[in-house]
C-alpha cells in the first residue's frame, strides 16, 4: 500500500531526489506522485499559500511542475486531487500525498520506479515564505492594535491578545512578498463584543499602530521556523517565531522565512470597502 508523502519543505529544502510512485492523467495535465518531495502543496481546504512550482529531472531530461497540490488515494485505489478529494484529512482508508502537476502529459521517461531529481523554484518559494511570515506578523499586530475595542472575552491569540484574527478572518491569500486578508465586521462580531464603530472612526490610527509594531519586530531580527510532529504531509506543523514579547506559535502548514532579518520592512494598509468588510493588504520588502 502507498505511504503518505514524506516532505522536506518544513526545514527549507528546495531540492531532493526521489522515486516516482505513480503518474495520473488529469484535465490540467499529468499529476506525478513521488515518495518524498521538497515541494510545498497548496492546501485544498484553506488555500492561502499557493503550491510550489519547479521541475522534475532525470539525466538530461526535464519537465516543468506548474504547481504542487494535495492528493489522496483510497485503499481501493480511488485517486483524487485538490477540491475533488471527497474525504476529510486523516480519515481511515485514505493515504495523503503531494501531487506535482505538469502542464502536459507525462513524458515517456517519467514512469513509476524511476529515480528523479526534484527542484523547487527557489525564488518563488522565498517570496511566498516571506509573504506567509509577514501575513502572520501582520495579523498579530492587528490583534494588538484593536485589543482595546473588545468589551467581551474574544479568546487569546498566539501572544495572548484578544483574537480578532480568529474571530473575524474570512479569507487569506498569500503571494510573493505579501498577502491580502479579509475580515467580516458584521452583526456576529458586534454581538461578540467588538466596537466596529470606533474601529471605523480610528482606522488610520490603527494602521499606524500596526506598522509601528511591524517595524519593531523586523528590527528585532527574531528567529522564525516551522516545527513539525513528523515527516509526512499529514503530520501537524506550526510556525514558531521568537518575538521580543514572547514566542508566537501558530498552527500552519505553509513555508516561512528563517528569520525576520530576511526583511527590510513589513507594512500594511487597512481599507473598509463597505461597513462590514475590512481588507488588510500586507507588503513585505526583502532585506
Amino acid at each position: 500500500m502507498m505511504s503518505a508523502t514524506v516532505v522536506t519543505f518544513p526545514a527549507g529544502s528546495v531540492v531532493g531526489d526521489s522515486i516516482i510512485s505513480s503518474v495520473h492523467a488529469s484535465e490540467a495535465g499529468a499529476v506525478v506522485i513521488v515518495d518524498a518531495t521538497p515541494f510545498h502543496p497548496v492546501d485544498h481546504t484553506w488555500p492561502d499559500q499557493p503550491g510550489d512550482a519547479g521541475a522534475i529531472r532525470l539525466g538530461g531530461e526535464s519537465v516543468a511542475v506548474v504547481e504542487a497540490v494535495m492528493a489522496a488515494v483510497s485503499d481501493d485505489g480511488a485517486f483524487a486531487v485538490g477540491a475533488d478529494i471527497p474525504v476529510k484529512r486523516g480519515i481511515e482508508g485514505w493515504t495523503w500525498l503531494v501531487g506535482h502537476v505538469l502542464d502536459a502529459e507525462a513524458p515517456a521517461w517519467l514512469t513509476p520506479g524511476a529515480e528523479v531529481s526534484l527542484e523547487v523554484d527557489a525564488v518563488l518559494r522565498a517570496g511566498l515564505s516571506r509573504g506567509h511570515t509577514a501575513c502572520h506578523l501582520a495579523s498579530l499586530a492587528l490583534d494588538l492594535a484593536v485589543a482595546d475595542l473588545w468589551r467581551k472575552d474574544a479568546g487569546a491569540d498566539a501572544l495572548g491578545n484578544p483574537d480578532f484574527e480568529g474571530r473575524a478572518n474570512q479569507s487569506s491569500r498569500i503571494h510573493e512578498d505579501g498577502a491580502v486578508d479579509e475580515y467580516r465586521l458584521g452583526k456576529s462580531l458586534r454581538k461578540a463584543g467588538f466596537d466596529t464603530e470606533t474601529f471605523a472612526a480610528t482606522l488610520g490610527e490603527r494602521e499606524a499602530a500596526i506598522n509601528a509594531q511591524l517595524s519593531a519586530w523586523v528590527a528585532s531580527g527574531a528567529s522564525s521556523l516551522v516545527e513539525t510532529d513528523g515527516p509526512t504531509i499529514v503530520d501537524r506543523r506550526r510556525w514558531h517565531c521568537a518575538l521580543p514579547e514572547g514566542d508566537a506559535v501558530i498552527p500552519c502548514g505553509g513555508t516561512h522565512a528563517r528569520s525576520l532579518a530576511e526583511f527590510a520592512s513589513i507594512s500594511v494598509t487597512l481599507e473598509l470597502p463597505d461597513p462590514q468588510t475590512l481588507v488588510m493588504t500586507t507588503t513585505a520588502v526583502g532585506a
